[in-house]
């Protein structure tokens, strides 16, 4: 089984699932608080491969869902820049295992990857479940 470097938001209850999800699965996941790494625009490009840059951004991130920024007129210089100075854009959960990085938790393309066993998750594990009424996750401030 696989040794995950796994950046998230602590607090954050989809990446709690997404861990539970791994350590199930027999792997050692390493969490690391996506919010305080510090990055450098090619150390976090490095996670997105080829994918366009709008499924770079968490489409749940205030700035997103306000609109104040639209992923999809970035071009990948300008989407690192606002990524590197607001860190909630970035997509979550970032994952690296043996050097080769990944971005996001989509359950089928991670079976590929390092494998899952074959629970099947009651929710998407990627999109944030909470609604507009609903109380938001803890602030990134509060949380270790």
């Amino acid at each position: 089984m696989a040794s995950v470097i796994f950046y998230e938001r602590p607090g954050c209850g989809n990446n709690t699932r997404q861990k539970v999800r791994l350590a199930a699965s027999g792997h050692t996941v390493l969490a690391k608080n996506l919010l305080k790494e510090k990055w450098t625009a090619e150390r976090l490009r490095a996670f997105f491969g080829d994918l366009p840059v709008v499924q770079w951004f968490n489409q749940s991130a205030p700035k997103v869902k306000s609109g104040e920024v639209d992923p999809a007129v970035l071009d990948a210089e300008s989407a690192l820049e606002q990524m590197l100075a607001e860190p909630l854009l970035i997509r979550r959960p970032l994952m690296e295992v043996n050097g080769i990085r990944r971005v996001g938790f989509d359950a089928e393309a991670v079976r590929a990857w390092i494998g899952l066993n074959d629970e099947k998750p009651n929710h998407d594990l990627e999109k944030c479940p909470k609604h507009h009424q609903a109380l938001p996750c803890p602030s990134p401030e509060t949380v270790p």
